[in-house]
Formats: structure tokens, sequence, C-alpha cells
């Protein structure tokens, strides 16, 4: 097991499946104006509107939003029990940090929308939960780090 310590392994281990809901959940409300309902948007309605539109743009966001964190989750996870080497860490440090970009464009989204004036915008519960997933994953990364750093591998 992992010299990070059982809570991260499992707080990790957790993401897996916290990762997929926080895809489905609502990000935010979205309507024209504020007499009409609303309608709410994830991070997997948004991919589907931007597949309609801008393919490349969907690409670009579906490998940040999803398949990056994804990504790192599972190998931190392989770190953890031993089945990647901790050398690793570096190229999972540059993974997470492509990450964080899907923080940024949910916050320029509501940012934009809430300059246009004719629409109206409300955050839902899923975007505090992609967005804990986010520093979750970060701070899993920074103690597994400092843990490789603080105790020295035995090498057979």
């Amino acid at each position: 097991m992992s010299r990070a310590g059982p809570a991260v392994v499992l707080l990790n281990l957790s993401l897996l499946v916290l990762y997929p809901i926080a895809w489905w959940a609502p990000l935010m409300r979205a309507g024209l104006l504020p007499l009409f309902s609303l309608s709410e948007i994830s991070v997997l309605t948004g991919l589907q509107s931007l597949w309609s539109s801008d393919i490349f743009l969907a690409l670009v966001v579906t490998l940040f939003a999803l398949f990056a964190p994804y990504l790192k989750t599972i190998a931190l996870t392989l770190v953890h029990f031993e089945l990647l080497k901790p050398a690793a860490l570096p190229v999972l440090q540059v993974l997470g940090k492509l990450a964080m970009a899907d923080v940024f464009l949910i916050a320029l989204y509501i940012t934009l929308s809430r300059g246009i004036g004719l629409g109206r915008i409300e955050v839902a519960w899923g975007l505090y939960l992609f967005t804990a997933c986010i520093l979750a994953s970060l701070w899993i990364s920074w103690k597994t780090q400092q843990s490789q750093e603080t105790t020295p591998i035995d090498e057979e």
C-alpha cells in the first residue's frame, strides 16, 4: 500500500466514482429571461452542445474535462498500490495542471453569461462537486508527492 496513507488512498478511490457523478450533475441552470424556466447544464450536456457546433473545441474540452482528471486519478491509484513507479508523479502533475482547464472554462462561461444581461445563470450543486473533485485530486497529488519525498524508496 502507499506511503501516502489510507485516507489519501480512499479519497483517491472515491474520485473514481465521484467524477462520473460530477459529469452528469447540473453545474448551472441557465435561461434567456428571468420569467422563463431554466435549463440545467452539466459537463456532458455542455459537451453535447459543443460536439454539434465546434468539434475541435469539443475534443479539447473532452480531453481536459473528462479524460485528464480521470486518467490522473487512475494513475495515482496505481502509484498508491505500487503498480506504477513514483517516478511517474512529475508527469501526473502536468496532467493535473491540464485538468484544471475545465474549472477555468466553467468560470469563464459563468462570467460571460452574467455579462450578457438578458440571461440568467444559477450555480447548481454539480459545480461545487466538480470543483471539489478537482481540488481533492490536487491535494491527493500533493500528499502523494510529499510522501514520496519524505520516505526513502527501498530498492530491491
